[in-house]
Order: structure tokens, then sequence, then C-alpha cells
């Protein structure tokens, strides 16, 4: 029997850009909390995912290992890109009052003129609003983007900029933006995983979605025209997302990154494999010591939330690649690594694990396959050492002799020492 759906759809209050596995394993699931809010979810990359979802009204599959399969029902429609018309009349309607993303972080830049690109069609569907009168609106991006909300903020100011002015006075005026942490492994659905859904329900689903049972969804922003309680799926709702997103970059993200390098350099293939190593999981510890004094949460939430990175890193159900996390590591360092170390080297302290991040780095950079943006500057200057490496990614810690040294002296040992 294929999955269907027996009674209608919700009412289409909420549309998301971006329809691909993470949304069903997050804001999707949340918003299957509330029965009155349906979402018209949008793909610009895939005609085959929207046209499999409808033939099932909708609805899929969540298969969360080591726990259960549960039928998400929160898509009342899906769409493909070429459905342009259809945007912007969803975009228009007035019972519409949220829109989410995952457009991946890359998405978040000014689109050149004439560009298709999910920002440009954003504001296209905006323009349409506006043009109708609705009411406000809330944008809820939900990329791993520093600051999302605000760097989405920035973004469409760009992009209206030098347009009607009464439409970009109503951008900046009625269109809300909210900030947020979203966290939950979502890898790529297998053959072997719809066979999993079949085996354990007896109906066949052609586009289930494979997830870990954790996840967590962080919020702060106004809603005028209301939103789905997402509170009852567990999403949290907080004045400042900040800490909270410095927690997720340092914590998990940055050890997730030191796991990738220095773990490669031992021989690991994936965070499971790199947490069974007594050295690298003794770094990790470390790392995590270091980069706590720097977040002001209570240490009971930094206690907990560790315990979970633990459980998560560890957990077999969930294979995560090492060279996968290794990917862009010039976009990740900055970001997860160097703000941590920039408060350490300001206290005096030299911290072992962030020594040992960047020099297991510099060893990637020198044995060939990487996958960066940067890769024609950093390959060479990797070559160089330590200094020439920093110099292309922040001036004032490469003209710190004291932390040069120490990673030079460790990238040897980061490179083919035995497990």
């Amino acid at each position: 029997m294929r999955l269907h759906r027996d009674a209608e759809p919700a009412p289409v209050r909420a549309v998301h850009c971006g329809l691909g596995a993470f949304h069903r394993a997050h804001q999707a699931v949340c918003t299957a909390a509330d029965p009155e809010w349906g979402i018209a979810a949008y793909t610009f990359r895939s005609t085959e995912l929207p046209a499999e979802l409808n033939a099932q009204g909708g609805l899929y599959s969540l298969l969360v290992r080591g726990e259960d399969v549960r039928t998400i029902g929160s898509i009342s429609r899906a769409h493909a890109g070429a459905e342009r018309e259809r945007w912007l009349s969803d975009l228009a309607a007035p019972e519409v009052a949220v829109v989410t993303l995952t457009v991946t972080e890359a998405a978040y830049r000014v689109p050149r003129e004439g560009e298709d690109s999910a920002i440009s069609r954003l504001v296209d569907g905006l323009r349409a609003r506006f043009r109708a009168a609705a009411a406000p609106i809330t944008l809820v991006p939900c990329d791993n983007v520093p600051d999302n909300g605000a760097a989405l903020r920035s973004v469409l100011r760009a992009a209206v900029a030098g347009q009607d002015a009464a439409f970009a006075a109503w951008v900046e005026a009625g269109v809300s933006i909210a900030s947020t942490v979203v966290d939950r492994i979502t890898p790529a659905t297998t053959p072997a995983d719809v066979r999993a859904v079949h085996e354990l329900t007896g109906v066949r689903d052609a586009v289930p979605v494979v997830t870990e049972p954790y996840a967590e969804w962080l919020l702060a922003g106004d809603f005028p025209g209301g939103r789905p309680s997402w509170e009852r799926a567990g999403a949290r709702f907080v004045d400042s997302v900040d800490d909270y997103q410095r927690r997720k970059l340092w914590l998990l993200n940055g050890a997730h990154s030191l796991l990738a390098y220095a773990g490669l350099g031992r021989g690991r293939s994936s965070v499971r494999e790199a947490m069974d190593d007594a050295v690298l999981a003794g770094l990790v510890e470390s790392w995590w010591d270091t980069a706590a004094r720097h977040l002001p949460l209570p240490a009971a939430e930094l206690d907990e939330y560790r315990s979970a990175l633990r459980r998560r890193f560890a957990a077999p159900a969930i294979e995560h690649r090492l060279r996968q996390i290794a990917v862009d590591g010039s976009q990740k360092i900055p970001v997860r690594i160097l703000p941590v170390l920039h408060r350490e080297r300001g206290a005096g302290r030299l911290p072992e694990a962030a020594v040992a991040v960047l020099a297991a780095w510099i060893a990637h950079l020198r044995g060939g396959d990487v996958r960066d943006p940067r890769s024609a500057d950093l390959v060479p200057a990797a070559r160089s050492g330590a200094r020439a490496v920093l110099t292309a990614l922040d001036a004032d810690l490469a003209s710190d002799d004291e932390l040069i040294a120490a990673i030079n002296a460790e990238v040897p040992s980061a490179v083919g020492d035995e497990p």
C-alpha cells in the first residue's frame, strides 16, 4: 500500500523555500504539531520530489534512527521551481504569515541583475505581497549562517535598494525577520532506508527522510501575522540566539572540524570512529573546556549540551563522514575556531586543542583532495607554514609569533601519526 492522505490537508498558512531532507526532518516536523498550519513547500532544484510528495498527498515518513517511524503531514502541497506564478500567489496571500528558508549558506548574497536565485525569488514574492496590500509577514531563515536573521535583512536591503522607494520602505517596516539556530543531522536517504520504512510500516513511501533523535530549534523575533505552535514540538523562543549560536558553532561545529582534520590524519573516517580514539576524544574535551569559558550560559546547560553531543557523536545509527565535514575549511575555521582562539590569546593562554586543529588543517591542505573555494591560495600557503595560512584568514593571529611557532611545531605530528 502506498502512503496516502485520507483527510484534507491543513490550509496553507506557511511557505517554505528550499524543500529538501533537512526541512522535512526539522521545520516541517515542528509545524506538524499544529494542525491549523499547512505548508506550501517549494524546491528550485528538483521536479521529482514535489511530484512524489504530491502523489502521497504531501505525506512522508520520518525514520528516526534507533527509535521509530512517523508520518508527517504538515506539507499541504509541494511545488517545483517552474511554478513561479503559484509562488507569487502564495507569497501575496494574506493568510500566509510565515516563510521559512533552507537555501544553504551560499544563497545569502545579493543576486546579480537578471539572476534567478532564492533571494531574487523572495524579493519577487515580497513585491507581489506589497502590491496586494497584504498583511505583514515574518521570514524565518533556517540555514547555518552566523546571525542568519541579520544576514538575510542585509541581503534584502541591498537587493531592493534603488527599486521603488515605497516597496523598499515596506520591506523594512512590514517584513519581520527572525533569527534562528537549527540543528539536526539528516543524511541522504538510501534505498536501504526506503526498504526499512516499508518493513517497519507496511507502507510504501517513495520519499522518506532519515534523521537522528536529537533536534534543536531556537528562534528570536516577532511574528505579527501569527505563527505555528512550534514549541509543542520542542522549539524554544528566546530573546536572542547569539549565545546559543556561538555555543553551536564552537562546541558542535568546532569539535566537528577538530575531529575531521585530526581524525583524517589518524586514519579515521567518521565522527563515531574518531570519538573512539582516546587521543581525539581527549582533544574534543579540551576544546569544549576552552570554548565553554567564553559562553555566558548556565554551567548546567552547557554540561547537558556536551553530554548530548557525546551521545550524538558516538551514535552508530548516523554515520557522519569526516571528509564531508572537512570541506570548505576556509569558511568554517574562522567562525568555529578563531573567535575562541582570539579570546584565549587575549587572556594570555595558548589552547592545546585550537593549536591541534589548525595544525591538522594545515596538514590536510598539504595532503591533497582539498575541497575548498580558496584552495588555490591556501594549498600553496600551507606549504609555507602557519603564518602564510593565517595571513589569508586573520592578520592579527598571523602576527602572533608564539602561536605560529606552536602550530608549526605540531604540523608534522598531524600528518601520518599512527593511532
